[in-house]
């Protein structure tokens, strides 16, 4: 659509279920797709281009395929990723150290599915769209006012859009978050993540986690061809590398490593997909809402990737949000219903990834396989 035919779509609904949602990410795109479903008219804004997606993959644990289900699309994206449902622990000398069986949420399905990031969200996509869901990048939101019942924006191309719901999807550096004047942590845990993607071996049919001095590494498998590598750097600076410099320097974080490690140290000396980011954590304090406008995903509560949930968080809260506003008269009533269901869980879910951290640092890995079980087992109960 041109810029003036999404402005005549949005106009038409003043005053109805409209809504613009800021970030076309796991969270934004699947709170449109809700919000959709149940005859609200939503717009979508994403400040980078098309195709653009942070990091190479990620897990559905049983409660993101929950969700998914409900939307109708955890088929989908169980075909299209790779279904495990256990983690197998292994110690520093290499020898098994206990595996975590996970719930399985849905009858006959795998208890989790590993996915590559991209195929995500074209599948997200691609439902977004069929429900009607307009999704225009090269914009974000630059000011934000509270009209009685409605909320009035402008962004950043200079376009103003007056509506019932505004939604911050927009990640862990939420600029809607800012806007909204919401308190939030934002802390560094003392950890760069490394993640590349290489080919599966046969034998990585679940997730591995290798404890090692002083780091941590892992295999999650996207698909029958695919997996990713991750390795957690203790005692990290959160500098930038030059991009020639990650595959070799990750190689040689692997290297101490024993057994299968350098099965897979062999494997990233061909990637060409090697990522290393700060572990941050981030959890507003109070309300996530102010007036008409609200944040969702790790906008509000972005746990470190210790416990894999952070992709379940944000759909669940996409899914939520639009129950609780289908449930309640007002769009602040159905807000505080919807954080009130919210809060506590996603809290509880940033804490634990946060405890696991520092256990890991302190080499306390017996300590972290029974919390991340029994967080796992908590996120498996009922939304």
């Amino acid at each position: 659509m041109e810029i003036g035919a999404v402005e005549a779509y949005m106009d038409g609904y003043r005053g109805a279920r409209s809504a613009v949602i800021v970030g076309a990410g796991v969270a934004g795109l699947t709170a449109a797709t809700a919000l959709a479903r149940g005859g609200w008219q939503v717009e979508v804004v994403e400040v980078d281009p098309p195709g653009t997606t942070a990091g190479w993959g990620l897990c559905l644990t049983g409660p993101s395929l929950r969700a998914l289900d409900e939307l109708g699309l955890a088929e989908t994206c169980l075909a299209a990723g790779y279904g495990m449902s256990s983690i197998t622990h292994i110690d520093v000398n290499g020898k098994p150290a206990g595996t975590v069986e996970l719930p399985r949420l849905l009858p006959r399905r795998p208890a989790m599915a590993g996915i590559a990031r991209p195929v995500l969200h074209r599948i997200l996509s691609a439902e977004a769209a069929r429900r009607g869901v307009v999704v225009r990048h090269g914009v974000t939101v630059t000011a934000v006012a509270q009209e009685g019942e409605r909320v009035r924006m402008r962004l950043s191309d200079g376009a103003v859009r007056t509506v019932a719901l505004l939604v911050g999807a927009d990640g862990i550096r939420s600029s809607v978050r800012g806007l909204l004047g919401l308190g939030a942590s934002l802390d560094f845990d003392g950890q760069m993540v490394w993640r590349a993607v290489v080919p599966r071996p046969q034998w990585a049919t679940g997730i591995h986690q290798f404890a090692g001095k002083p780091h941590t590494t892992g295999l999650v498998p996207l698909s029958d061809t695919q997996a990713y590598v991750f390795l957690t750097e203790n005692a990290a600076e959160p500098n930038a590398l030059p991009d020639a410099e990650l595959a070799p320097r990750l190689r040689r974080l692997l290297r101490d490593f024993p057994g299968r490690v350098q099965e897979l140290r062999s494997l990233i000396a061909g990637s060409e997909s090697v990522v290393r980011r700060p572990v941050l954590t981030g959890l507003v304090q109070g309300d996530w809402y102010r007036g008409g406008a609200v944040v969702i995903g790790d906008a509000a509560h972005a746990p470190a990737p210790q416990m894999a949930s952070g992709a379940a968080l944000a759909i669940e809260d996409g899914l939520v949000l639009a129950r609780e506003l289908e449930r309640h008269e007002s769009i602040g009533a159905g807000l505080t219903a919807f954080v009130r269901r919210r809060a506590q869980r996603c809290r509880t879910l940033v804490e634990t990834s946060e405890a696991i951290v520092g256990l890991e640092q302190a080499q306390r890995h017996q300590e972290a396989y029974p919390l991340m079980d029994s967080c796992h087992r908590l996120m498996a109960e009922p939304v």
